[in-house]
């Protein structure tokens, strides 16, 4: 991979109440542009994305009926209650490379009937199938996110994904609609997101984005929704597969497609996918590693805002009404397995240093509002970079988690400008944004402030002026930790957490001091 230092863009403001003062130099003004509101921050960006992949779903999400782990209907009531608080707006399943070798059939029906089968891609673990179309509906049903589906592509055909979309989606006049009603569910659900295949450059069948984009064309055809009051009022949104980091070729092969679309066919949605890993195969561990690890890896995830820059300037040259979303439905540190786990379940420990780097991502999604509609980062238990891990009973929460918490004003938001000087913050030969900042309305009209201190050291003094908004009260949440290499476990679930927050106001403006390695999310009030 080949990474980049980000533009420095504007962004927004935060505080605090730190016990170390700020280092000479280490000053930071920030000017908040309340009255120039930008786009709207789609609450899509704080998606989700669930794979059968290691202990993902069979352990994370899905416990089934009989376990003494309490449950609704086989899915674990702990986990449920934390991602409805954390509001999560959309979850993609079933895949990921899963998807293309997943045959929907083969989860309906009896569970103790269902055909078992291998997981291939990874580690070779036995798929029981337990957990398929109608537990995974239930799924999102409990939790109040909307579906994000991914069809099967790369070893699937055209008829298997009409005719699962039509048992997801018809009515009782059907047979779709009467099989799916026999097996529980009388009422068609709602898919309002469809992947057409996924990664289908690697994984989902290593095609030209020629060959692709034909491929592309049948599914969008022929892949229905049979939900007449939904096609009507909130039509299914059809995702193709984009590109991978730096490589142009899906982006320009699929938008010259959409380009040249007829009333046959459309797509509404482009996929993108970019991982933090820092070289391949990922190596980077989750645990006790140093601050070198951490300049690298954090200086990896920055080049997410020039490769968003990349393929949205493709983008523009066909749509330049910016109608296609930018979908990066795959996101995250992707980190070295931990020791004596299964190399292909990707399981591996969250630290501050990665709730920085979803903080960093969330603010470039944010300043990319206009094109960036949809995020999905992977994933979202117990693999990469996970909101929670379980063990049996056992659950703990991430400090990636308690970033999505923080952010939850910036759902619906708007995009506010901003201009402040980063500052740098050096390590060895690596150079970076020593601050980072972003700010938003919500919808509630209250203006938010959120900011990033990258640098694992030194505090520094934040010092905000909104022109035209006397500031009266400043306040919020600051997650910091002793090392960038903490983190929470099923024994001390405690230790990365936020805590209160508060700046010194005086004339209106606001001063605040905001730890080293730390995210800050706070409210300016008049």
């Amino acid at each position: 991979m080949r990474h980049t230092l980000p533009r420095l863009v504007a962004a927004a403001a935060t505080l605090l109440a730190a016990p170390a003062f700020a280092q000479a130099g280490n000053v930071t003004t920030v000017t908040v542009q309340a009255d120039r509101p930008g786009p709207r921050i789609d609450r899509n960006i704080f998606g989700q994305f669930a794979e059968h992949l290691g202990t993902g779903i069979y352990g994370g999400v899905w416990v089934g009926k009989d376990s003494p782990i309490p449950n609704v209907r086989g899915i674990r009531s702990d986990v449920v209650a934390a991602l409805k608080t954390i509001r999560v707006p959309v979850v993609r399943w079933p895949g990921g490379c899963f998807a293309d070798e997943y045959h929907w059939r083969d989860g309906l029906g009896d569970p103790a009937r269902r055909k078992q089968t291998v997981n291939a891609n990874w580690g070779g673990a036995a798929e029981t199938n337990a957990f398929g179309t109608d537990e995974f509906m239930d799924f999102v049903g409990q939790i109040g996110a909307e579906a994000y589906v991914s069809v099967n592509v790369g070893s699937g055909t055209v008829k298997e994904a009409a005719d699962w979309v039509a048992y997801m989606t018809a009515d009782q006049q059907s047979s779709a609609g009467q099989e799916r009603a026999a097996n529980g569910h009388p009422a068609p659900y709602k898919v309002k997101y469809l992947g057409i295949g996924n990664e289908s450059w690697s994984c989902g069948g290593a095609m030209r984005p020629e060959f692709y984009t034909d491929q592309m064309k049948l599914y969008a055809r022929f892949v229905r929704n049979y939900n007449p009051a939904q096609a009507k009022d909130e039509p299914m949104q059809r995702i193709a597969v984009g590109p991978s980091d730096d490589d142009t070729s899906y982006t320009e092969a699929v938008m010259k497609a959409w380009k040249a679309h007829d009333w046959s066919w459309n797509i509404e949605g482009l996929s993108f996918h970019s991982y933090t890993v820092g070289g391949w195969p990922p190596s980077y561990p989750s645990t006790g590693f140093g601050e070198d690890d951490y300049a690298k890896l954090v200086k990896a995830t920055l080049a997410m805002d020039g490769r968003i820059a990349t393929h949205s300037a493709i983008m523009d040259k066909y749509d330049p009404e910016k109608k296609m979303p930018l979908v990066v439905d795959e996101w995250g540190v992707w980190l070295a397995p931990l020791p004596g786990t299964n190399p292909g379940f990707l399981a591996q420990q969250n630290s501050l240093r990665d709730a920085i780097i979803a903080a960093l991502n969330v603010n470039i999604f944010a300043r990319h509002a206009d094109r960036v509609r949809m995020t999905n980062i992977a994933q979202m238990v117990n693999v990469l970079q996970a909101m929670i891990l379980t063990d049996g009973p056992k659950m703990v929460l991430t400090p990636t988690y308690h970033v999505f918490k923080m952010y939850l004003p910036f759902q619906d938001a708007t995009f506010v400008p901003v201009s402040f000087e980063a500052g740098r913050y050096r390590r060895g030969d690596v150079e970076l944004p020593r601050v980072d900042a972003v700010a938003a309305r919500a919808t509630d009209g209250k203006l938010w402030l959120a900011l990033v201190n990258v640098d694992p050291n030194e505090t520094s003094e934040i010092r905000v002026a909104v022109p035209g908004l006397s500031v009266r009260r400043a306040g919020g949440q600051v997650l910091t930790a002793a090392n960038v290499n903490s983190v929470n476990t099923f024994e001390a679930p405690d230790t990365v957490v936020p805590k209160p927050i508060t700046g010194r106001v005086e004339g209106g403006a606001v001063t605040v001091r905001l730890p080293a390695r730390s995210v800050a999310m706070l409210s300016l009030e008049r």
